[in-house]
């Protein structure tokens, strides 16, 4: 799949996971043959944040940076974290305090330690004026509760890998949130009520994203042989979205980027 003259910016790519650690170079000039330019790098707990600023000052043309501790790893939220985040956030080069939220699904860390560092990342996002990137799952009330009680203060904020329904998509689009999509879209048999809803997301609320390694879309062909999702697969999500919205690709191509471009601060 050619995509080299369409734009196109992955909002979520785990690049500081160990899986890239032999080959990112190659992962990164695969991704530019298909239009996939710019990548943001979630930072999902101290060593991801740190070591996503520290690709994207390897590759500053390229890759920008968030930092936050996803509610997984709420509960190593320390003393320093905050600080950690702070100075993190001084360099330009770090777009967003995120990855955040809540988790009810897993319950990997105990729910008001989850809710006590939420709050806490969402009064930072305030504060230094910084988009959120935000996660939620199996959470939707309490999430979206929190989320609204700083959104007069926040300057934006995206539900990064939307897999909900309607309900809470348009719940999530009245609090002025973007919507981030994943090959989450391209799986007819867990996707279903996002492929039912996604046409409902205004052009100017639209990204997309790999959330790579992981969510590999399920319309490739051929199927890859490993199970490691690369952000050069981002093209299935834009046909998919495409497909789904009755927009050509070029349409979605050029709205998403623009739209991740203002949100980043590109």
């Amino acid at each position: 799949m050619s995509d080299a003259a369409l734009e196109l910016v992955d909002i979520g790519a785990n690049l500081s996971h160990s899986s890239f650690r032999k080959d990112l170079d190659e992962v990164l000039a695969e991704a530019a043959r298909v239009g996939v330019q710019t990548l943001i790098v979630t930072g999902a707990n101290a060593e991801s944040a740190v070591d996503g600023l520290a690709l994207a000052r390897r590759h500053p043309e390229r890759l920008r940076a968030t930092a936050g501790f996803h509610p997984h790893h709420a509960a190593e939220w320390h003393g320093e974290s905050e600080a950690l985040l702070r100075e993190l956030a001084a360099d330009p080069l770090l777009v967003s305090v995120g990855e955040t939220g809540l988790d009810f699904y897993r319950d990997i860390s105990p729910r008001p330690v989850q809710e006590r560092v939420f709050e806490r990342h969402l009064e930072l996002a305030c504060e230094l004026k910084l988009p959120v990137f935000l996660h939620q799952r199996e959470a939707h009330e309490r999430f979206r509760d929190m989320v609204r009680a700083y959104r007069d203060d926040l300057v934006d904020g995206i539900a990064h890998c939307f897999t909900g329904d309607r309900r809470m998509l348009h719940e999530y689009l009245d609090l002025g949130l973007h919507i981030g999509i994943t090959g989450w879209v391209c799986d007819e048999r867990r996707g279903h009520a996002l492929r039912e809803c996604v046409a409902d997301i205004p052009l100017d609320r639209l990204m997309i994203e790999t959330d790579c390694p992981y969510l590999m879309p399920r319309t490739i062909r051929p199927r890859p042989k490993t199970r490691r999702n690369v952000p050069a697969h981002l093209p299935y999500v834009l046909d998919e979205v495409a497909t789904l919205t009755g927009y050509d690709r070029a349409t979605i191509a050029r709205a998403t980027t623009t739209n991740a471009r203002r949100f980043f601060r590109l």
